[in-house]
Protein backbone atom coordinates (compact mmCIF):
# COMPACT_ATOMS: atom_id res chain seq x y z
CA UNK A 1 0.00 0.00 0.00
CA UNK A 2 2.88 2.34 0.77
CA UNK A 3 4.29 1.96 -2.76
CA UNK A 4 0.85 2.62 -4.28
CA UNK A 5 0.53 5.76 -2.18
CA UNK A 6 4.00 6.89 -3.28
CA UNK A 7 3.03 6.48 -6.95
CA UNK A 8 -0.19 8.42 -6.40
CA UNK A 9 1.72 11.17 -4.63
CA UNK A 10 4.17 11.45 -7.53
CA UNK A 11 1.35 11.71 -10.06
CA UNK A 12 -0.46 14.29 -7.90
CA UNK A 13 2.79 16.22 -7.41
CA UNK A 14 3.42 16.39 -11.17
CA UNK A 15 -0.12 17.62 -11.67
CA UNK A 16 0.34 20.36 -9.06
CA UNK A 17 3.68 21.28 -10.63
CA UNK A 18 2.02 21.69 -14.03
CA UNK A 19 -0.68 23.91 -12.52
CA UNK A 20 1.93 26.09 -10.82
CA UNK A 21 3.84 26.48 -14.10
CA UNK A 22 0.62 27.41 -15.89
CA UNK A 23 -0.23 30.02 -13.25
CA UNK A 24 3.04 31.93 -13.61
CA UNK A 25 2.94 35.60 -14.55
CA UNK A 26 6.33 36.35 -16.05
CA UNK A 27 6.71 39.80 -14.54
CA UNK A 28 5.90 38.65 -11.03
CA UNK A 29 8.23 37.33 -8.37
CA UNK A 30 7.21 34.61 -5.94
CA UNK A 31 9.57 34.49 -2.94
CA UNK A 32 7.93 32.24 -0.36
CA UNK A 33 9.19 31.60 3.16
CA UNK A 34 8.51 28.42 5.11
CA UNK A 35 9.12 27.90 8.84
CA UNK A 36 8.42 24.23 9.41
CA UNK A 37 11.09 21.53 9.78
CA UNK A 38 8.76 19.11 7.97
CA UNK A 39 8.55 21.53 5.06
CA UNK A 40 12.34 21.88 5.00
CA UNK A 41 12.58 18.09 4.74
CA UNK A 42 10.02 17.96 1.94
CA UNK A 43 11.81 20.70 0.01
CA UNK A 44 15.36 19.41 0.50
CA UNK A 45 14.92 15.64 0.52
CA UNK A 46 12.43 15.28 -2.32
CA UNK A 47 13.85 17.78 -4.77
CA UNK A 48 10.73 19.88 -4.61
CA UNK A 49 12.47 22.94 -6.03
CA UNK A 50 13.03 21.06 -9.29
CA UNK A 51 9.26 20.83 -9.76
CA UNK A 52 8.83 24.60 -9.54
CA UNK A 53 9.33 27.27 -12.21
CA UNK A 54 12.33 29.59 -11.82
CA UNK A 55 10.13 32.51 -10.72
CA UNK A 56 9.22 30.63 -7.52
CA UNK A 57 11.89 30.77 -4.83
CA UNK A 58 11.48 28.86 -1.58
CA UNK A 59 13.47 30.04 1.42
CA UNK A 60 13.40 28.79 4.98
CA UNK A 61 12.69 30.96 8.01
CA UNK A 62 14.99 31.96 10.87
CA UNK A 63 16.01 28.36 11.49
CA UNK A 64 14.89 25.28 13.35
CA UNK A 65 13.73 25.67 16.93
CA UNK A 66 17.12 24.76 18.38
CA UNK A 67 19.28 26.80 16.00
CA UNK A 68 17.43 30.05 16.67
CA UNK A 69 18.58 30.06 20.30
CA UNK A 70 21.33 32.61 20.96
CA UNK A 71 24.83 31.28 21.52
CA UNK A 72 24.87 32.64 25.07
CA UNK A 73 21.99 30.33 25.99
CA UNK A 74 23.90 27.32 24.76
CA UNK A 75 26.85 28.46 26.88
CA UNK A 76 24.66 28.78 29.98
CA UNK A 77 23.25 25.30 29.45
CA UNK A 78 26.77 23.90 29.35
CA UNK A 79 27.78 25.95 32.42
CA UNK A 80 24.76 24.57 34.25
CA UNK A 81 25.71 20.97 33.47
CA UNK A 82 29.38 21.46 34.32
CA UNK A 83 29.16 23.67 37.41
CA UNK A 84 25.97 22.54 39.16
CA UNK A 85 26.22 18.80 38.63
CA UNK A 86 22.73 18.46 37.18
CA UNK A 87 21.57 16.00 34.56
CA UNK A 88 20.69 18.07 31.51
CA UNK A 89 18.06 16.48 29.27
CA UNK A 90 18.08 17.74 25.68
CA UNK A 91 16.82 16.76 22.27
CA UNK A 92 19.20 15.16 19.79
CA UNK A 93 18.97 18.26 17.58
CA UNK A 94 20.23 20.47 20.42
CA UNK A 95 23.51 18.60 20.86
CA UNK A 96 25.39 20.16 17.95
CA UNK A 97 24.15 23.75 18.13
CA UNK A 98 27.26 25.87 18.77
CA UNK A 99 27.75 28.27 21.63
CA UNK A 100 30.10 31.26 21.81
CA UNK A 101 32.44 30.25 24.63
CA UNK A 102 31.75 26.51 24.36
CA UNK A 103 31.75 24.42 21.21
CA UNK A 104 28.50 22.47 21.75
CA UNK A 105 26.57 20.32 24.21
CA UNK A 106 27.91 17.27 22.39
CA UNK A 107 31.50 18.24 23.14
CA UNK A 108 30.56 19.19 26.71
CA UNK A 109 29.14 15.70 27.18
CA UNK A 110 32.38 14.23 25.87
CA UNK A 111 34.20 16.39 28.44
CA UNK A 112 32.20 14.89 31.30
CA UNK A 113 28.99 16.92 31.54
CA UNK A 114 25.95 14.81 32.48
CA UNK A 115 23.82 15.32 29.37
CA UNK A 116 21.17 12.83 28.32
CA UNK A 117 18.81 12.66 25.38
CA UNK A 118 15.11 13.11 26.05
CA UNK A 119 12.64 13.18 23.19
CA UNK A 120 9.93 14.81 25.30
CA UNK A 121 9.62 16.66 28.62
CA UNK A 122 7.59 13.69 29.80
CA UNK A 123 10.62 11.48 29.30
CA UNK A 124 12.71 13.85 31.44
CA UNK A 125 10.08 13.88 34.17
CA UNK A 126 9.97 10.07 34.12
CA UNK A 127 13.77 10.04 34.54
CA UNK A 128 13.44 12.33 37.55
CA UNK A 129 10.93 9.96 39.14
CA UNK A 130 13.17 6.93 38.57
CA UNK A 131 16.23 8.76 39.97
CA UNK A 132 15.04 10.95 42.86
CA UNK A 133 18.65 11.54 43.97
CA UNK A 134 19.51 13.33 40.71
CA UNK A 135 18.61 16.88 39.69
CA UNK A 136 17.01 16.66 36.26
CA UNK A 137 16.82 19.80 34.10
CA UNK A 138 14.90 19.60 30.85
CA UNK A 139 15.95 22.08 28.14
CA UNK A 140 12.60 23.18 26.72
CA UNK A 141 13.15 24.52 23.21
CA UNK A 142 10.85 24.58 20.24
CA UNK A 143 7.83 26.38 18.90
CA UNK A 144 4.24 26.30 20.13
CA UNK A 145 3.58 22.59 19.64
CA UNK A 146 6.58 21.73 21.81
CA UNK A 147 5.53 24.34 24.38
CA UNK A 148 2.20 22.59 24.83
CA UNK A 149 4.02 19.34 25.71
CA UNK A 150 6.22 21.19 28.20
CA UNK A 151 3.15 22.78 29.81
CA UNK A 152 1.56 19.35 30.23
CA UNK A 153 4.72 17.95 31.83
CA UNK A 154 4.92 20.89 34.27
CA UNK A 155 1.30 20.43 35.27
CA UNK A 156 2.10 16.77 35.96
CA UNK A 157 5.24 17.70 37.92
CA UNK A 158 3.16 20.02 40.10
CA UNK A 159 0.54 17.35 40.67
CA UNK A 160 3.25 14.86 41.67
CA UNK A 161 5.06 17.37 43.87
CA UNK A 162 8.30 16.61 42.01
CA UNK A 163 11.27 18.32 43.67
CA UNK A 164 14.18 17.15 41.50
CA UNK A 165 12.76 18.19 38.12
CA UNK A 166 12.97 21.63 36.53
CA UNK A 167 12.69 23.22 33.10
CA UNK A 168 15.02 25.64 31.34
CA UNK A 169 12.46 27.41 29.16
CA UNK A 170 13.44 28.70 25.72
CA UNK A 171 10.22 28.21 23.77
CA UNK A 172 9.73 30.65 20.90
CA UNK A 173 6.64 31.87 19.05
CA UNK A 174 6.11 31.58 15.30
CA UNK A 175 3.75 34.50 14.49
CA UNK A 176 5.98 36.94 16.41
CA UNK A 177 8.97 35.92 14.28
CA UNK A 178 6.93 36.29 11.10
CA UNK A 179 5.82 39.76 12.15
CA UNK A 180 9.40 40.73 12.94
CA UNK A 181 10.66 39.59 9.55
CA UNK A 182 8.18 41.72 7.62
CA UNK A 183 8.05 44.67 10.03
CA UNK A 184 11.83 45.18 10.34
CA UNK A 185 12.96 47.21 7.32
CA UNK A 186 16.49 45.88 7.68
CA UNK A 187 15.32 42.32 7.15
CA UNK A 188 11.83 42.23 5.65
CA UNK A 189 12.40 44.77 2.90
CA UNK A 190 15.70 43.23 1.85
CA UNK A 191 14.30 39.72 1.99
CA UNK A 192 11.31 40.73 -0.15
CA UNK A 193 9.08 37.99 1.15
CA UNK A 194 6.00 37.65 -1.03
CA UNK A 195 4.19 35.10 1.10
CA UNK A 196 4.47 32.63 3.97
CA UNK A 197 4.02 28.86 4.08
CA UNK A 198 2.91 28.50 7.69
CA UNK A 199 3.97 25.40 9.67
CA UNK A 200 1.86 22.30 10.11
CA UNK A 201 2.24 21.05 13.70
CA UNK A 202 2.49 24.55 15.17
CA UNK A 203 -0.71 25.49 13.37
CA UNK A 204 -2.49 22.47 14.82
CA UNK A 205 -1.87 24.07 18.21
CA UNK A 206 -2.44 27.78 17.52
CA UNK A 207 -4.99 27.59 14.70
CA UNK A 208 -5.67 29.70 11.62
CA UNK A 209 -6.65 32.82 13.56
CA UNK A 210 -3.12 33.41 14.84
CA UNK A 211 -1.85 34.34 11.37
CA UNK A 212 -4.62 36.64 10.21
CA UNK A 213 -2.91 39.79 11.48
CA UNK A 214 0.17 38.93 9.37
CA UNK A 215 -1.99 39.03 6.26
CA UNK A 216 -4.00 42.10 7.23
CA UNK A 217 -1.34 44.27 8.89
CA UNK A 218 1.50 43.60 6.44
CA UNK A 219 -0.38 42.63 3.26
CA UNK A 220 1.34 39.25 3.11
CA UNK A 221 -0.50 36.11 2.02
CA UNK A 222 -0.21 33.14 4.38
CA UNK A 223 -1.09 29.52 3.63
CA UNK A 224 -0.92 26.84 6.33
CA UNK A 225 0.46 23.66 4.78
CA UNK A 226 0.57 20.03 5.83
CA UNK A 227 3.93 18.24 6.24
CA UNK A 228 3.98 16.23 3.00
CA UNK A 229 5.54 17.21 -0.31
CA UNK A 230 2.17 17.44 -2.05
CA UNK A 231 0.93 19.65 0.80
CA UNK A 232 3.76 22.10 0.20
CA UNK A 233 3.15 22.12 -3.56
CA UNK A 234 -0.53 22.77 -3.04
CA UNK A 235 0.30 25.60 -0.62
CA UNK A 236 2.64 27.10 -3.23
CA UNK A 237 -0.17 26.97 -5.80
CA UNK A 238 -2.53 28.71 -3.35
CA UNK A 239 0.05 31.42 -2.62
CA UNK A 240 0.73 31.94 -6.33
CA UNK A 241 -2.99 32.42 -6.83
CA UNK A 242 -3.18 35.02 -4.06
CA UNK A 243 -0.16 36.92 -5.38
CA UNK A 244 -1.54 36.94 -8.92
CA UNK A 245 -4.84 38.30 -7.63
CA UNK A 246 -3.11 40.86 -5.39
CA UNK A 247 -4.76 39.30 -2.34
CA UNK A 248 -3.30 38.89 1.14
CA UNK A 249 -5.42 36.36 3.02
CA UNK A 250 -4.73 33.57 5.49
CA UNK A 251 -5.75 30.25 3.95
CA UNK A 252 -5.63 26.72 5.31
CA UNK A 253 -4.41 23.92 3.04
CA UNK A 254 -4.01 21.57 6.02
CA UNK A 255 -7.72 21.34 6.77
CA UNK A 256 -7.44 17.68 7.75
CA UNK A 257 -5.66 18.68 10.97
CA UNK A 258 -5.78 22.47 11.49
CA UNK A 259 -8.91 24.29 12.64
CA UNK A 260 -9.73 27.96 12.91
CA UNK A 261 -9.23 28.07 16.69
CA UNK A 262 -6.55 25.37 17.00
CA UNK A 263 -6.13 23.10 20.01
CA UNK A 264 -7.92 25.12 22.69
CA UNK A 265 -7.05 22.61 25.43
CA UNK A 266 -3.34 22.98 24.68
CA UNK A 267 -3.71 26.75 24.55
CA UNK A 268 -5.36 26.79 28.00
CA UNK A 269 -2.51 24.69 29.42
CA UNK A 270 0.09 27.00 27.90
CA UNK A 271 -1.68 30.08 29.21
CA UNK A 272 -1.74 28.64 32.73
CA UNK A 273 1.95 27.66 32.72
CA UNK A 274 3.62 30.35 30.58
CA UNK A 275 3.69 34.09 30.17
CA UNK A 276 5.05 35.96 27.14
CA UNK A 277 8.47 37.56 27.50
CA UNK A 278 8.63 41.22 26.53
CA UNK A 279 11.71 40.49 24.40
CA UNK A 280 13.86 37.53 23.46
CA UNK A 281 17.11 37.37 21.49
CA UNK A 282 17.09 35.09 18.45
CA UNK A 283 20.33 33.95 16.88
CA UNK A 284 20.69 36.08 13.78
CA UNK A 285 17.68 38.33 14.40
CA UNK A 286 18.62 40.03 17.64
CA UNK A 287 15.89 41.04 20.08
CA UNK A 288 12.40 40.15 18.89
CA UNK A 289 9.47 41.63 20.79
CA UNK A 290 7.08 39.23 22.57
CA UNK A 291 8.51 36.23 20.75
CA UNK A 292 9.18 33.72 23.54
CA UNK A 293 7.70 32.16 26.66
CA UNK A 294 8.75 32.12 30.30
CA UNK A 295 7.33 30.19 33.25
CA UNK A 296 4.78 32.02 35.36
CA UNK A 297 5.66 32.74 39.01
CA UNK A 298 3.27 29.96 40.05
CA UNK A 299 5.74 27.51 38.50
CA UNK A 300 8.91 29.13 39.91
CA UNK A 301 9.67 25.91 41.84
CA UNK A 302 10.24 24.14 38.49
CA UNK A 303 12.02 27.03 36.76
CA UNK A 304 15.69 26.04 36.35
CA UNK A 305 16.76 29.62 35.56
CA UNK A 306 15.46 30.75 38.96
CA UNK A 307 16.52 27.64 40.83
CA UNK A 308 20.14 27.95 39.71
CA UNK A 309 20.19 31.78 39.44
CA UNK A 310 21.21 31.76 35.80
CA UNK A 311 22.01 35.15 34.29
CA UNK A 312 21.61 35.29 30.53
CA UNK A 313 24.23 37.47 28.85
CA UNK A 314 22.93 38.17 25.37
CA UNK A 315 24.62 41.51 24.89
CA UNK A 316 27.86 40.43 23.21
CA UNK A 317 27.85 38.22 20.14
CA UNK A 318 24.09 38.44 19.69
CA UNK A 319 23.99 42.22 19.81
CA UNK A 320 26.85 42.52 17.35
CA UNK A 321 24.95 40.25 15.00
CA UNK A 322 21.78 42.31 15.36
CA UNK A 323 23.64 45.56 14.68
CA UNK A 324 24.93 44.35 11.33
CA UNK A 325 22.09 42.12 10.19
CA UNK A 326 20.52 44.71 7.88
CA UNK A 327 23.56 44.76 5.60
CA UNK A 328 23.75 40.99 5.18
CA UNK A 329 20.27 39.63 5.75
CA UNK A 330 19.43 39.44 2.07
CA UNK A 331 22.48 37.33 1.30
CA UNK A 332 21.81 35.00 4.23
CA UNK A 333 18.19 34.17 3.42
CA UNK A 334 18.08 30.66 2.09
CA UNK A 335 21.50 29.71 3.44
CA UNK A 336 21.96 26.03 4.05
CA UNK A 337 22.53 24.86 7.61
CA UNK A 338 23.89 21.32 7.52
CA UNK A 339 22.34 19.10 10.20
CA UNK A 340 25.67 18.10 11.71
CA UNK A 341 27.21 21.58 11.52
CA UNK A 342 24.58 24.18 12.45
CA UNK A 343 25.49 27.73 11.51
CA UNK A 344 27.84 29.37 13.99
CA UNK A 345 27.26 33.05 14.77
CA UNK A 346 30.17 34.96 13.26
CA UNK A 347 30.24 38.76 12.95
CA UNK A 348 31.23 38.45 9.30
CA UNK A 349 28.46 35.97 8.62
CA UNK A 350 25.91 37.68 10.84
CA UNK A 351 22.96 35.35 10.92
CA UNK A 352 21.33 32.08 10.12
CA UNK A 353 18.27 33.94 8.88
CA UNK A 354 16.77 31.68 6.30
CA UNK A 355 18.87 28.72 7.37
CA UNK A 356 17.46 25.35 6.44
CA UNK A 357 18.40 22.60 8.84
CA UNK A 358 17.01 19.64 6.90
CA UNK A 359 17.80 16.80 9.23
CA UNK A 360 17.49 13.23 8.21
CA UNK A 361 14.06 11.86 8.95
Amino acid sequence: MKHTDDIRDRVFARGLSARIHAAMELRRRYRLMSFCHSHAQAIAHHGLAALLPPQVELVHGPGCAECVLPASRIDRMIDLALAHGVTLCVSDAMLRVPGARHASLLEARAAGADIELADTPGDALALARVHPQREIVYVAAGFEAAAAATAEALMQARALGSTNFSVLCSHVLTPAAMRHLVADDGIGERAQINGFIAPSHVSETIGVTSYRSISSDFVKPVVIAGPQTVDVLQAVLMLVGQINECRADTENQYTRAVTEAGDTHAQRLMDEVFEVRESFVWRGLGAVSRSALALRPAFAQWDAARRYALAWDESTVETAMADTRAATAQANFGAICAPFTPLRPRPADTANVGACCARAS
